[in-house]
């Protein structure tokens, strides 16, 4: 079976399947890195979050302070420094926060499972409805997972989770970026 193609590709992917494929090669070794060393993964994935939390309660204290003389300006404050308090707390407590963020990850896979399966069947007429149940189902059965071995898997959980998602990601990053330079092929030069 011949493929026409009539249209030719975007320029970009012209010049930058090349680059999508090295950022999918690049995203598939971070992953099994991650998935190799699962526990330095999370603690990374945790120490990056205290940060973000951190800084952000920075920016909010900023914010409340520019605007102290307006409504609500102890509110502001206080919840500045919840952020700034949390980010010090995971900074320095580092295990307590991988083993708190496990706990939350843990039931927003289950809670977004249970989501994504009554969606499915909400769906049920609609061609591939299944993958849908297929995807609620698979998510709950990994929050199930983790709350399960909830805290003994604390430590690794994470970073095997974000392993997997770069491993992941990098595999349909450069499967794109192979049908995308096999489009070109196609493509009459003119």
């Amino acid at each position: 079976m011949t493929t026409d193609v009539t249209s030719t590709p975007p320029s970009d992917l012209k010049t930058g399947y090349g680059w999508s494929a090295g950022v999918g090669v690049l995203l598939i070794l971070l992953g099994i890195a991650a998935i190799a060393f699962p526990n330095f993964s999370t603690l990374a994935a945790e120490i990056w979050i205290a940060w973000l939390i951190f800084f952000g309660g920075i920016g909010k204290l900023g914010y409340a302070i520019q605007t102290r003389k307006e409504s609500g300006f102890v509110w502001k404050l206080l919840l500045a420094l919840l952020y700034v308090g949390t980010g010090v707390f995971l900074l320095f407590y580092p295990l307590q926060g991988i083993v708190s963020l496990t706990l939350v990850l843990g039931v927003f896979l289950l809670t977004e499972g249970v989501f994504e399966t009554v969606l499915a069947f909400r769906m049920r007429p609609a061609a591939n409805w299944g993958w849908s149940l297929v995807n609620g189902i698979t998510t709950l059965l990994l929050g199930g997972l983790i709350w399960t071995a909830w805290p003994v898997n604390s430590t690794f959980a994470i970073g095997l989770l974000v392993g997997i998602s770069l491993l992941f990601s990098g595999f349909s990053r450069l499967m794109l970026a192979l049908a995308a330079r096999d489009s070109l092929k196609q493509v009459p030069q003119a």
